[in-house]
């Protein structure tokens, strides 16, 4: 009995209709991405395990799909060394023996990877983008797959914020052309950074920012038990927990976290770190203001907001100053995009002290908003313009010659493949919504002319086979 096909979960097949209305979203991001004078890249799937592993934090490290190596991968490599108390096996150790390589978890790593390999071949500022498909090991859920897409914009080798606001005005662009309403919140790792020094545990920043990145997902309680779980105090999660709550204007915000930073927090610390960030914080916003976006992002059904959220931290390791999250306002699902500015993570393939900052477009999940608001235009899946039907040997020589000259001339031909009945040709016509459909026989052939019917009105036209002309007016 032969055996039902499937997929894996967490990935997902996409029909014509599905894949012409992911191209539209692919073609508006690049669009705007070019027009900010960023151009393309792309990097193999596989990378080595010594490029993924660490730069994740240790969650992410989890969620990496590793790819057994080649050959009889197991061979040599002493099993029962990886054994361990009640008959389990080591196997985080294990997998490191027997795989080299992995799927990407995402495209900023290879990219940094990219530059440090190519670096003698590229000019600095190094601005590209790149669309591909990503991998994570992850539990699938709504809005949440084990293969997606990422729309990642990177600029490394500068350290302005201009760079910053400018991720903030494509992110306006994009979501403007593709009529989402969005806010785009923005906060800066050095002020968590700060956090875990004026709480009194400098090195429990990855353990707090872990714990916080999760608040949208588990509620700020779960995050406390958590901190407290990871060894903060309850002191230090006293001083931590209004800072999440914390509300008024953007001014305000940064004016109460200066009087912390600057040593007013219950402990009295004082964090420089903070104090940094909370500066650049000020800068970025000044410049979104002077740039036209003071308090919400303008474009006429785009992003609606732009906010300071104290309580974002986006868990990966390598950010280091600026981060951003975008969601969609009237769609219930995660985060859209995101990404934040990264000082070190070139410095880990040796090229130190080159700064970078990107965003990351979630091609699936801004699929599944466009999806849900009705929101795609509904000529994406047009087709074919024209259809020869096919009657028999000599009405299909005469047309090829002509379908090649229409083609050749900008328009979706196609030519039936084999004579049959006229009622299947005309339905083939209606299920592939072709609006025009051409039948020739030997009247047509004896006069040298073309016949072509209008499917939705019903207008029939002969046209002489030289008359381009009027043939393209017609099919237009």
């Amino acid at each position: 009995m032969a055996q039902k096909p499937s997929i894996p979960k967490g990935t997902r097949d996409f029909s014509q209709k599905e894949t012409a209305e992911r191209n539209y979203i692919f073609n508006t991001i690049s669009g705007v991405f070019r027009t900010f004078g960023y151009r393309q890249i792309e990097t193999p799937a596989i990378e080595n395990l010594s490029t993924l592993l660490g730069k994740y934090g240790d969650e992410g490290d989890k969620l990496l799909f590793r790819i057994l190596n080649s050959g009889d991968a197991f061979s040599g490599v002493g099993i029962e060394n990886f054994r361990e108390e009640g008959d389990t096996y080591n196997s985080k150790a294990l997998s490191l023996k027997v795989c080299e390589k992995g799927l990407r978890y995402d495209l900023t790593v290879p990219f940094a990877r990219f530059v440090v390999q190519h670096q003698n071949e590229i000019s600095f500022p190094f601005k590209r983008y790149q669309i591909q498909p990503v991998w994570r090991a992850d539990r699938p859920q709504k809005g949440r797959y084990r293969e997606f897409y990422q729309c990642d914009v990177d600029v490394i080798g500068s350290k302005s914020l201009v760079n910053e606001l400018e991720l903030v005005q494509i992110v306006d662009r994009v979501f403007s052309l593709l009529g989402i309403k969005v806010t785009v919140k923005i906060n800066n790792r050095k002020i968590l950074t700060g956090l875990s020094e004026i709480c009194g545990f400098p090195d429990k920043v990855v353990d707090i920012t872990v714990a916080i990145d999760k608040i949208d997902k588990v509620g700020l309680d779960a995050v406390k038990e958590e901190m407290l779980e990871r060894g903060l105090s309850d002191r230090a999660v006293a001083v931590i927990e209004p800072v999440l709550t914390l509300s008024g204007t953007t001014e305000e915000k940064i004016a109460k976290m200066r009087a912390l930073m600057d040593g007013g927090g219950a402990m009295g610390l004082r964090s420089e770190a903070g104090l940094r960030g909370l500066d650049e914080t000020e800068e970025l916003f000044g410049l979104l203001r002077e740039a036209g976006l003071p308090s919400g992002l303008a474009g006429e059904g785009g992003a609606s907001a732009v906010e300071l959220d104290l309580s974002l931290a986006r868990g990966l390791n390598y950010y280091t100053g600026a981060i951003f999250e975008v969601k969609a306002d009237d769609f219930p699902i995660g985060s859209i995009c995101g990404g934040g500015r990264y000082d070190n993570l070139t410095g880990i393939f040796g090229l130190p002290d080159v700064s970078g900052v990107g965003i990351s477009f979630g091609a699936d999940r801004i699929y599944d908003v466009l999806k849900g608001l009705d929101k795609f235009p509904g000529n994406l899946d047009e087709g074919s313009t024209l259809l020869f039907a096919v009657m028999g040997r000599e009405e299909l020589r005469y047309v090829l010659p002509l379908a090649r000259i229409l083609r050749e001339r900008g328009i979706s031909v196609e030519v039936y493949p084999e004579p049959s009945k006229l009622k299947k040709q005309f339905d083939y016509a209606d299920r592939k919504h072709i609006p025009f459909i051409s039948i020739n026989g030997s009247e047509e052939i004896a006069s040298g002319s073309l016949n072509i019917k209008n499917l939705s009105s019903g207008e029939q036209i002969s046209f002489p086979v030289g008359d381009i002309a009027g043939i393209l007016g017609f099919l237009s």
